[in-house]
């Protein structure tokens, strides 16, 4: 998963990127990257870390020009290193290229394998790479045509943002699996991950990139369109709503606030918890779904534990050993509210199960008399092929125990997930049109040919 966000026709444009990055940085906190286009010329900033330590006022004043992309990275195909930071930037026979990535290519090996043996040359291992050797391959005349045809064949998710020289280019997959959303400012337009992202800058929102959709922008301003074609059923990614997209965004056409709300009540619905004292939620993506369950069940809402905000997202944390010490420094239960109490803890997820054992024994020694454990989607029990991290079936709880053993492993009481028809009903625009492989096994295209971050595929 990561984030992207792009501008054109304005002259700050790499101060808004920088700006908008900062809204994006729950996206990717592992790398970060802006590439800015002044006549012609383009010049770009890379750096492992998070937006604000790496990027400082004088460095965003060199990345003059009116057009200008970035990126937060956490990766999912290529390792973790500097050489996979995006945005990508080459120059080629036309000219210059930079693409910025969010989503997952499932054949990106095997068109990989296909370049290498016409003599092309890879720089990186991340998946996002084969789109730029596509597009300095292309024989079309207008960039949008050009990103078009690198596009043909390629399976899997990407919202991508595009500068072929002068031109920034937003584009789609057909599945519709990643967000994309277009605004302006003034004259200026601005492509985003989420909402959250152009609220920041000012800008309105004007629509969403649509499914299969290639919006282009010339120096000039004029705005041009293609459409690839939108898959007869979309597929887009429940856990956008679940988990990953910040609570102010709205993810394809709908509020995750309410989105996360109406899972808490559902969830309260189908797993109530009988003599339970309080609720609460693990901080901060599971907010709002304990506040619905709070609505729903007349239980008092309580903040039982406080995040320590200078500490990242556990989930995108490349390793686990990263996971493992970031919990310990994340949370810090409150005393004075769970001491004797029975309480019902609300997440959004349960991945490998680690994190949750460690954040309900904070809750028991801080003296939680029960603790009920109520998960706003269901059991997680494969791995996503589309640009979010959970691992293999090996290291997924869900996949290898049944509830009562995740029960007993994690130290709560009781233990309930939404149902697969609950969270897809709670969702807006819900129940079809959604991704949900993960969580139910039904993958909308074959398995990648190699499933490894520190590896294509």
């Amino acid at each position: 998963m990561c984030g992207v966000f792009g501008v054109s026709g304005n002259a700050s444009a790499a101060e808004l990127v920088h700006l908008g990055l900062y809204s994006l940085q729950h996206r990717g906190q592992e790398s970060a990257g802006i590439v800015a286009v002044r006549d012609g010329e383009a010049h770009g900033l890379r750096a492992m870390g998070l937006v604000g330590e790496k990027f400082g006022p004088e460095a965003i004043r060199g990345l003059q020009g009116s057009t200008a992309i970035g990126h937060t990275r956490y990766s999912t195909a290529g390792s973790s290193t500097l050489e996979n930071a995006q945005p990508a930037l080459v120059n080629f026979k036309g000219g210059h290229i930079a693409l910025a990535h969010n989503g997952n290519l499932v054949n990106a090996t095997e068109i990989r394998v296909q370049l290498e043996a016409a003599g092309s040359i890879f720089s990186s291992t991340m998946d996002s790479e084969v789109i730029v050797h596509r597009l300095a391959r292309s024989s079309a005349v207008k960039p949008e045509d050009q990103l078009a045809e690198a596009l043909q064949g390629l399976e899997g998710a990407y919202s991508l943002l595009v500068l072929i020289n002068d031109t920034l280019l937003a584009a789609r997959d057909p599945n519709g699996w990643r967000p994309l959303v277009m605004g302006k400012l003034g004259d200026t337009y601005i492509f985003a991950s989420e909402t959250c992202a152009l609220d920041i800058v000012g800008a309105t929102l004007v629509r969403e990139v649509l499914p299969g959709e290639i919006i282009a922008i010339d120096k000039n301003g004029e705005m041009r369109t293609v459409q690839l074609g939108a898959a007869p059923v979309l597929h887009r990614c429940v856990f956008e709503h679940v988990y990953f997209a910040r609570p102010d965004s709205s993810v394809f056409g709908g509020s995750v606030d309410r989105a996360r709300r109406a899972l808490g009540r559902r969830l309260a619905v189908e797993h109530p918890a009988p003599g339970a004292d309080l609720v609460f939620a693990v901080p901060d993506s599971s907010n709002a779904a304990a506040l619905g369950f709070s609505e729903e069940s007349g239980l008092a809402l309580e903040h039982a534990l406080i995040r320590n905000h200078y500490v990242g997202r556990t989930f995108i944390q490349p390793t686990q050993a990263g996971r493992d010490a970031k919990v310990k420094v994340k949370y810090n239960p409150v005393k004075e509210i769970l001491k004797g109490k029975s309480v019902v803890m609300v997440d959004d997820s349960i991945v490998r199960g680690t994190t949750t054992k460690g954040i309900v024994a904070l809750v028991r020694a801080a003296g939680a008399r029960e603790v009920h454990m109520r998960v706003s989607s269901p059991p997680i029990t494969g791995p996503c092929w589309y640009g979010i991290d959970t691992p293999d079936k090996a290291q997924l709880i869900a996949a290898n125990m049944g509830l009562k053993e995740i029960a007993d492993k994690i130290g709560v009481d009781s233990l309930g997930y939404i149902s697969l028809d609950g969270m897809l009903g709670a969702v807006p625009s819900g129940p079809t049109g959604f991704c949900h492989a993960c969580f139910s096994g039904q993958y909308p295209t074959r398995a990648p040919s190699v499933i490894s971050k520190n590896r294509m595929g």
